[in-house]
């Protein structure tokens, strides 16, 4: 996907966030972030959206002497109405950034503004949908975004060192959608997840369903269907036990 449409996606979810929370009402709880309300889920999104929009409008100087930007608080009082304000600068700051964008990243991308445009659209998109589980709906994603976000999760973050996600003995698994021409190859060891794009190797268990529920399934979300399991289910709950992002 391109700078532009992860903008584009950024800017389409956070606003469908933004609807379902207030549908929901801010202290509706939130199935899929135990423990959240949905003013807790406002008050992190918008944090974080202040957060990356600091980093690309900031550039080089948001880490001058070593220190990150500091991170902001939602007020006592018009949560949402900060969490939208919030949401249009970081669209408003993506699309201004130069191609050329120096600052900050913290996966690999081709470029620091590639990578937040992409980082944001499926921050945004995944918390799209723990506030749509607040009002009892699961959403459904284009297949190109749902593919990049499994793309970024296992090549991106759980390709980093992780002492979490790691299985002894060995444990694979296999994610096959039906409908795009993609397929990731996941193999948990004592050292961590090394993983293959578009093999058939076996596995000892196979994921396949629609990508946009692979997509949510993978994230440890609600999927709208159910996501076909061939093989071994435990590896499944190890997932869903161990599989935990730390962003930063």
């Amino acid at each position: 996907m391109e700078v532009a449409q992860h903008v584009a996606e950024v800017e389409r979810h956070g606003e469908l966030l933004g609807e379902a929370a207030q549908r929901a009402g801010l202290v509706a709880e939130v199935p899929t972030c135990p423990g959240w309300t949905v003013r807790d889920l406002l008050a992190h999104q918008g944090m974080v959206h202040r957060w990356a929009a600091s980093y690309v409008r900031q550039g080089p100087a948001a880490r001058a002497g070593g220190r990150r930007p500091a991170l902001a608080r939602a007020p006592e009082s018009g949560v949402l109405e900060w969490y939208v304000e919030g949401h249009r600068a970081l669209v408003a700051v993506l699309r201004a950034a130069p191609p050329d964008l120096e600052c900050w990243t913290f996966l690999p991308a081709p470029s620091p503004l590639a990578f937040w445009a992409r980082r944001q659209a499926h921050e945004t998109a995944i918390h799209r949908a723990d506030a749509e589980a607040a009002t009892g709906r699961v959403p459904t994603y284009d297949v190109e975004l749902a593919a990049d976000g499994i793309d970024e999760l296992l090549a991106g973050f759980f390709a980093r060192p992780d002492r979490e996600l790691v299985a002894d003995p060995p444990r694979s698994l296999r994610v096959d959608p039906t409908d795009v021409a993609r397929s990731w190859h996941v193999a948990l060891g004592p050292a961590g997840l090394r993983l293959t794009v578009d093999g058939r190797q076996d596995a000892d268990l196979v994921l396949s369903g629609g990508v946009s529920d692979l997509y949510l399934l993978l994230w440890n979300r609600r999927p709208v269907g159910a996501p076909r399991l061939e093989g071994d289910d435990r590896v499944l709950e190890l997932w869903r036990e161990r599989a935990r992002v730390v962003w930063g």
